[in-house]
């Protein structure tokens, strides 16, 4: 079966009160168009075209990287409008999928089994039944239960407004029989719009039957048309890959506070997430992993046996077994640390390597550096590596013991067993297995005073100092 998707991605989104195209707005760092995308791009014989419109240049730029064909509609005329302009590339044993660029959370199995009900005799559409279905055209049944049409909620009259079930827009049917309904669309109803809901009656009047199917939920068909729904597909979504995570053994200590904006490519046993905890990008996470709260976990790949404590974050970086991070340490892009290294508190490392074993405690920089084993870093080192213009790299060899407040200004390099002294500058290479300084001579000053804040003048308010001047007798 060959198929072809049209995502309608024209829409204006003006209750969303944004001048960022609607279909542009994220779910977990993800457009809604996206979304919608990616389901579709997982049905086999597959060919996707999108029609945009409001803001259209800034979603195709945007989204250029998806393997799409993109259909202007210029002239926003209506959801039948919107298939018109995608018509001429169907064929007529196709079978044509209709899907809404603003609808982010339909699954693949939804759309399997709408598949499945389409042939040469029947229309597929997907329904809700919904509490309040303002808002939603209403299916309307016969005495068999069988659809007879959609109408619109505009054009609703009082018994059909009573309706429940509620039409979703997505729906599948051949390409030879969509052909000849969408040219025989009107616009005569409230909105003068052609409405691609017409064909459901134009197919019960040429015999075809109209098979419906429902979603799991009612959030799975839900669209986005304000930030208050935006807001809620967001925790729907969250909650799904929360549940999912705990299906393969993660433990979330509170399954509604942490977040998944991306996809894991590993996940060992045992990993334990306390609260607040974002996971983006692709992840690859060991086994008996404990990450504290507050953590951003970002392109990362995390060894065995790894703590990582409250408030880090780690971007586009390794961490090797059995390693422990922060709290409020920062990892950055490009950052390889191997086994058993420590990162302590208020420390950030970018573009760097550690080797096994090495420890940087407390409050430290290191950028552009080749950190060997066993290395220890006291608190308040910094690696000088940027001049305003250029990045310098520092070496520090194995086993070398850096001082508390050291400045290592690269191009430098640190000797194996090297020791610095806390305080000093560092300019030059140092040698292996030696002590290098470079303080000043100190000094004390024995005629040396502390400065003195001069005493203060307090006015005399008493009674005698406000008398008047009396002339001596």
């Amino acid at each position: 079966m060959s198929i072809k998707t049209i995502i309608l991605a024209a829409g204006q989104g003006t209750r969303m009160r944004s001048s960022r195209p609607k279909v542009l707005h994220e779910i977990a760092n993800k457009a809604l168009l996206q979304h919608v995308y990616e389901t579709s791009l997982s049905l086999e014989n597959n060919q996707i075209f999108v029609i945009y419109g409001h803001g259209g240049e800034t979603v195709k730029q945007t989204l250029s990287s998806l393997d799409a064909t993109w259909i202007e509609q210029k002239q926003q005329l209506g959801t039948g409008h919107a298939v018109q302009q995608a018509i001429h590339h169907v064929a007529d044993p196709d079978t044509v999928l209709i899907l809404y660029g603003d609808v982010p959370l339909l699954k693949e199995k939804t759309i399997q089994t709408l598949l499945h009900k389409v042939s040469l005799t029947s229309l597929a559409l997907l329904t809700v039944n919904l509490d309040d279905p303002t808002g939603y055209g209403r299916i309307v049944r016969d005495k068999d239960h069988a659809v007879v049409k959609i109408v619109e909620q505009k054009d609703a009259n009082e018994v059909e407004l009573q309706i429940s079930e509620g039409n979703t827009g997505i729906l599948a049917c051949k390409g030879s029989q969509l052909k000849q309904w969408l040219s025989r669309l009107s616009n005569n109803n409230a909105q003068n719009e052609y409405y691609l809901t017409d064909i459901i009656e134009m197919a019960v009047e040429d015999g075809l039957s109209v098979e419906t199917t429902q979603a799991g939920s009612q959030d799975e068909v839900l669209g986005v048309n304000n930030r208050n729904q935006l807001a809620h597909l967001e925790r729907v979504y969250q909650s799904e890959q929360a549940q999912a995570l705990m299906e393969k053994g993660v433990t979330l200590r509170d399954p509604a506070r942490v977040d998944v904006r991306g996809s894991f490519a590993e996940l060992g046993q045992d990993i334990d997430v306390d609260v607040n905890v974002i996971f983006e990008g692709i992840n690859r996470i060991g086994s008996n992993v404990k990450i504290g709260p507050n953590c951003l976990i970002k392109n990362a790949s995390i060894g065995n046996d790894v703590e990582i404590f409250a408030n880090s974050v780690i971007e586009d970086a390794s961490v090797g077994t059995g390693s422990r991070i922060g709290p409020f340490a920062r990892l950055r892009p490009q950052t390889e640390l191997a086994d058993h290294v420590h990162i302590g508190n208020f420390v950030e490392i970018k573009k760097s390597t550690v080797a096994a074993g090495s420890k940087i405690n407390h409050l430290s920089y290191i950028g552009d550096s080749e950190v060997g084993s066993k290395v220890n870093i006291g608190a308040g080192t910094i690696t000088c590596n940027y001049d305003g213009v250029n990045k310098f790299k520092t070496v520090i060899g194995d086993g070398a013991f850096i001082g508390s407040d050291t400045q290592l200004v690269a191009p430098v390099t640190v000797g194996k067993n090297a020791t610095i002294g806390a305080g000093s500058t560092i300019t030059r290479d140092t040698p292996e297995n030696q002590l290098t300084l470079s303080r000043t001579k100190q000094l004390s000053v024995p005629t040396w005073q502390r400065p003195v804040k001069q005493a203060e003048i307090v006015p005399d308010n008493s009674p005698q100092s406000l008398a008047p001047c009396q002339s001596e007798k």
